[in-house]
């Protein structure tokens, strides 16, 4: 087997810095998202020599370096890229799986023989950064490349890779040199690494040379899987399933927050949920997103505990949500991440002229919408009743009749 890694270093300090590149050539790091914990994010190359890593408390890393540079994160900015950047290679009919943004691994023995053995070359040329913005180009330009046996392998591979200068890991013999810092990387090592460093264990050499069992008693089952990692053994890939991209957005006339930013959201999930393209399935999971008034942006992912397609129930699971947004917003997205199963409508074991009732307007509702599209049956929903300007006051939703025997339709 052969995996390749394409690793975008700083990925998300790159794109948060924006217009402003030069930064990341000075001491920098990702600033904590608002209402998060206190951690920096992605250093600079000048922030690590001072010893600064991702993850460190905000306090110990400015003590180490008091210029420290914190750079205002970009959520919104680093899923989109990342997402534009996945749906390439997956144009090339890789199946990726990405742990996190910049980094991407996938299985190339398919493609070589699909791309006459020119895959990792077009990597390194920069294909990811073709046919795109300036913006684009420039955070996606000079990706490191690595292959190896294992997704671990590849990864130790392309971190001490150059730019057009793709490398490989063969398995534990030349991962024996890296330093144990490496399994910061992963999300159940990356505690390890101080422990380990304090026991006088630098490299994964000496890691794999310890007896596997006094590695379980001391460290559990994060020890084992570091312990696989440094002798060349990893998990399967685990693809991600490309799936279909639904989003509604909407712009506050004014700072939203409160009552008039719940209103907000509830016109968000009556237009998604009355989207075409959603084709009666549920969703299983969404991102709830925001551009801050004060600038930056906010995003937060939220997975159902059941595939819904209930408006109201999505309203109470996403509103607890709002309550964690750091500042006004001046744009509130929802995003379609998951799709769930065809959504099946609860019938009543004797139906009685109510439900009946509900049933034909239901399927009025959805012929009209067939002839006339998505505005066809629309009610009217306050935003702000207390406005001055008699346009903010309320606005017009796409009209849900309800699930059957529900009696929401003669409202």
């Amino acid at each position: 087997m052969t995996i390749v890694c394409v690793l975008l270093e700083r990925f998300e300090l790159a794109v948060a810095a924006g217009l402003r590149p030069t930064r990341l050539g000075e001491p920098a790091a990702l600033a904590p998202e608002l209402g998060r914990e206190l951690f920096v994010g992605a250093v600079s190359q000048a922030a690590e020599a001072f010893g600064i890593h991702a993850g460190m408390r905000i306090g110990e890393a400015l003590s180490r370096c008091p210029r420290l540079a914190l750079v205002p994160p970009d959520p919104i900015g680093v899923a989109e890229l990342w997402e534009r950047a996945l749906a390439r290679l997956e144009g090339l009919g890789a199946a990726v799986e990405s742990l996190r943004p910049g980094e991407a691994c996938f299985d190339a023995r398919a493609l070589e023989r699909l791309h006459a053995g020119r895959i990792v070359t077009m990597l390194a040329e920069g294909y990811l950064a073709q046919d795109g913005s300036e913006r684009l180009r420039r955070v996606l330009a000079g990706p490191r490349i690595g292959q190896g046996p294992t997704r671990f392998c590849a990864f130790v591979a392309a971190s001490g890779a150059r730019v057009r200068r793709p490398r490989r890991v063969a398995g534990a013999a030349e991962l024996a040199p890296h330093p144990v810092e490496l399994l910061r990387r992963r999300a159940q090592t990356a505690a390890l690494v101080e422990p380990l460093q304090r026991l006088g264990i630098a490299t994964l050499g000496d890691l794999a040379a310890l007896p596997r069992d006094a590695v379980a008693d001391r460290f559990g089952r994060p020890g084992l899987l570091a312990h696989d990692l440094a002798r060349g053994q990893d998990t399967p890939l685990r693809p991600r399933q490309p799936g279909e991209l639904l989003r509604e957005a909407l712009e506050l006339p004014e700072s939203g927050s409160g009552e008039q930013l719940g209103r907000a959201l509830g016109l968000l999930v009556d237009r998604l949920l009355a989207r075409r393209e959603r084709r009666g399935r549920t969703l299983r999971s969404v991102v709830l997103s925001a551009r801050l008034v004060e600038g930056g942006t906010w995003r937060e992912r939220v997975v159902f505990r059941e595939a819904l397609a209930d408006a109201q129930r999505m309203r109470l699971a996403l509103g607890g949500r709002l309550a964690l947004l750091p500042a006004p917003a001046d744009t509130l997205e929802l995003i379609v991440e998951r799709f769930g199963p065809p959504d099946r409508e609860p019938r009543a074991l004797f139906d009685d002229g109510a439900a009946r009732r509900d049933e034909r307007l239901r399927e009025a509702v959805r012929q009209a919408r067939a002839v006339a599209g998505p505005d066809a049956a629309l009610r009217v929903l306050e935003i702000d009743p207390d406005s001055r300007v008699p346009e903010r006051r309320v606005v017009l939703s796409p009209f849900d009749p309800g699930p059957a025997g529900s009696g929401s339709g003669s409202r």
